[in-house]
């Protein structure tokens, strides 16, 4: 491990980026309870621990410390069966809110990720951010196949 000193704005952006992955943490552990689908709730419990630990990795960068990166990527499920048909339900119109809700607060996490990216100076936090945002990414695609497996996504 190393020791960092981050500038100002470096300090600015992590706390942004702390406080978005707070709320990535609480919607999916709401959401997963909210949501209706098992293969969903799974989905969300699933992606809730990985932004536990990519809050984790902030909090470890912002008292000085780059962490060692693990190499791979904690994946989430992917492949889904269907669910919900073509016609529209009260369930998929509760677990398609709520589907659509965090594929938008994906793509808000991983453009701020990717501003970060740019503005920070040391290469090994640079890659180290660039690793949480490629999860992330992975995040909404895995969201995506959801939505699209079961015709929620037009």
């Amino acid at each position: 491990m190393n020791n960092l000193q981050l500038s100002q704005k470096e300090t600015t952006l992590l706390c942004d980026l702390k406080s978005q992955e707070k709320i990535c943490v609480e919607k999916y552990t709401k959401y997963s309870s909210n949501a209706l689908d098992p293969q969903l709730k799974e989905l969300f419990t699933s992606i809730a621990n990985v932004e536990q630990q990519h809050l984790n990795t902030l909090t470890q960068i912002e008292s000085g410390i780059i962490p060692q990166s693990n190499g791979g990527s904690q994946s989430v499920k992917s492949n889904f069966t269907e669910n919900y048909g073509l016609g529209d339900t009260p369930d998929k119109k509760a677990d398609s809110y709520l589907c659509s809700d965090l594929l938008a607060d994906e793509k808000h996490v991983s453009n701020l990720y990717n501003t970060c990216i740019f503005e920070f100076k040391d290469t090994a936090l640079r890659n180290t951010l660039n690793h949480i945002q490629k999860e992330e990414q992975e995040h909404g695609k895995a969201i995506y196949d959801y939505m699209s497996v079961n015709n929620m996504y037009s």
